[in-house]
C-alpha cells in the first residue's frame, strides 16, 4: 500500500495536514475547488523563481487566507509589499470579491523540503545538466541537511534518448509502510528539449518513535 499511494494523503491527520481547509455544502463544493485550483495554479505560475513549496488555502464566510511556504520570502513580498497587493487585487477577483489576507512563511531549511528538491532537479534537467548528476547532488545535499533519507526517481526521455525509461537512487532509509514516519513528498516536471520529464522525491525527515523515546519525561509539582 505504501508503495502505491501518495505519502502526504496517506499519512494525512497523522501527522500531514490538509491543504485546503474549509467546509461547503454540494451547491459550493465545485465552486471553492476550481477556485482553489485557479488560485494554486496562478501562484505558483506568478511565483516559479520564489521556491514555493505549498500553497494553504482557509475560507471563512466570505474572506480567504493564502499561506504560501517559500524558501525566499523576498522574491514574494516585492518591493514595499507590491507584489502582495498585486496578488491580492487578483486572487480577489478570481474568488468574486471576497476577502483575501496573504500570509507568508519561510521554509529555513529547502534541501528538506521535498518539493523543492523535486523542483531544483527540474530546474537544473532544463539547464542541460546530467539527470544522474542532478539527481546525485540532490541526494547529497539533502542527506547533508540532515535526512534519514532520501529517494529521487526521474523518468522520461533522460538524456535526449530515443525511448523513455525511469531511473531511481536512494540512499538512506524510506519506511513508506511505516505511517507514523513523516515521509515528505514532492512531484515536479521538467520540460527539456526532448519533453517533459517527471521527477518524484521522497525524504525521511526523523524518526518520530526515536525522537518520542527520547523526550524528557514531565513531572508534575504540588
Amino acid at each position: 500500500m505504501g508503495q502505491k499511494v501518495n505519502p502526504i494523503g496517506f499519512r494525512l491527520q497523522l501527522n500531514h495536514d490538509w491543504r485546503s481547509r474549509w467546509y461547503a455544502n454540494r451547491k459550493e463544493f465545485t465552486q471553492f475547488l476550481h477556485s482553489d485550483i485557479a488560485i494554486r495554479k496562478y501562484l505558483k505560475t506568478k511565483l516559479k523563481s520564489a521556491a514555493v513549496a505549498k500553497i494553504m488555502i482557509e475560507r471563512a464566510w466570505n474572506s480567504i487566507r493564502v499561506t504560501i511556504h517559500t524558501a525566499r520570502p523576498g522574491i514574494v513580498i516585492g518591493r514595499k509589499g507590491a507584489e502582495i497587493e498585486e496578488m491580492t487585487r487578483v486572487i480577489s477577483g478570481m474568488s468574486e470579491g471576497a476577502q483575501i489576507k496573504i500570509e507568508i512563511q519561510e521554509i529555513r531549511t529547502p534541501d528538506l523540503d521535498a518539493q523543492l528538491v523535486a523542483e531544483n532537479i527540474g530546474m537544473q534537467l532544463e539547464r542541460r545538466i546530467s539527470f544522474r548528476r542532478a539527481m546525485k547532488r540532490a541526494i547529497q545535499t539533502t542527506m547533508d541537511a540532515g535526512a534519514l533519507g532520501v529517494k529521487v526517481r526521474c523518468s522520461g526521455r533522460l538524456g535526449g534518448a530515443e525511448i523513455s525509461r525511469a531511473e531511481w537512487y536512494r540512499e538512506g532509509k524510506i519506511p513508506l509502510h511505516t505511517l507514523r514516519t513523516p515521509i515528505d513528498y514532492g512531484f515536479a516536471e521538467g520540460d527539456t528539449v526532448a519533453g517533459k520529464i517527471g521527477i518524484k522525491c521522497w525524504i525521511c525527515r526523523t524518526d518520530v518513535a526515536q525522537a518520542e523515546a527520547e523526550k524528557p519525561v514531565e513531572t508534575a509539582s504540588a
